[in-house]
């Protein structure tokens, strides 16, 4: 017969283990249910490593201030709670109706391509949840992402959009309301234009709203599957572009019989 501190001891330990058990099913709950709340802020901190080394860097983004946005910046905030356990993986991301996240390093690339300053005044057009313009706000002066006026029966994405600018610390990012296919002409003119979704054809009103030497950062339909990150310039009345990379992010499927910028 076991004596009475070796029955006390074993059963300690098989409470032990129930409790563990216990522990370890209830974080896997919490995971299913809360994703946000399961994951340490280190765990995040780790993914957003990941993503750089794994999926930025290769693509030759080298940039050390980009790399130190995409660091700091958490793409989990900018996602729906289901989606978040594939917030740092290298896939598009549907945030609502017709607003996507980019792979990472589709991201990185065009911004990287943008060549943001940090005395920029930038416009992010079609900004969905906000995440490009959090990124950006790491970099330059002042970013104004520019989302459209919610409809009676659709989501307000740019309240969305304030509020997870605000989780993201991103201070001089601001949500503003409007019709992306026009920019912000009384708020220009901008040293910089993000484009958060693939197009077709260029507003005019977004070239004209670019300052002296400012640039446009969009990724260009050339054609079907395809497109072509591309930096304009202006330099007076004249806009020029360069081809960066190929490309096939989500699209502006609004923007498809927009007014064609003629050169």
């Amino acid at each position: 017969m076991p004596n009475k501190m070796a029955l006390q001891h074993a059963k300690s330990k098989c409470k032990m283990r129930i409790g563990s058990r216990f522990a370890q099913a209830l974080r896997e709950f919490l995971k299913f249910i809360c994703p946000m709340k399961a994951r340490s802020i280190m765990e995040y901190e780790k993914e957003r490593i990941a993503m750089v080394d794994c999926q930025i860097r290769p693509e030759g983004v080298a940039n050390p201030a980009i790399i130190s946005a995409f660091k700091k910046v958490g793409r989990h905030i900018f996602v729906k709670k289901s989606r978040v356990p594939l917030a740092y993986a290298e896939t598009e991301i549907t945030t609502s109706e017709k607003r996507s996240l980019w792979t990472p390093s589709d991201t990185a690339k065009l911004i990287e391509a943008a060549d943001p300053k940090s005395s920029d005044r930038t416009l992010v057009v079609g900004a969905g949840a906000g995440y490009e313009a959090a990124l950006l706000s790491e970099l330059v002066q002042l970013v104004l992402a520019l989302e459209e006026m919610p409809k009676e029966t659709s989501r307000d994405l740019i309240a969305e959009m304030k509020t997870n600018l605000d989780s993201a610390k991103a201070k001089n990012a601001f949500a503003v309301g409007g019709k992306v296919d026009q920019g912000l002409p009384g708020r220009g003119p901008f040293d910089l234009i993000y484009v958060c979704g693939m197009v077709q054809e260029i507003p005019t009103k977004w070239f004209q709203q670019l300052s002296e030497h400012g640039r446009l950062a969009v990724v260009v339909e050339v054609e079907r599957n395809l497109g072509r990150g591309r930096i304009y310039r202006r330099a007076g009345d004249y806009y020029s572009y360069v081809d960066m990379f190929d490309a096939k992010p989500p699209k502006f499927a609004e923007f498809d019989q927009a007014s064609q910028f003629q050169f």
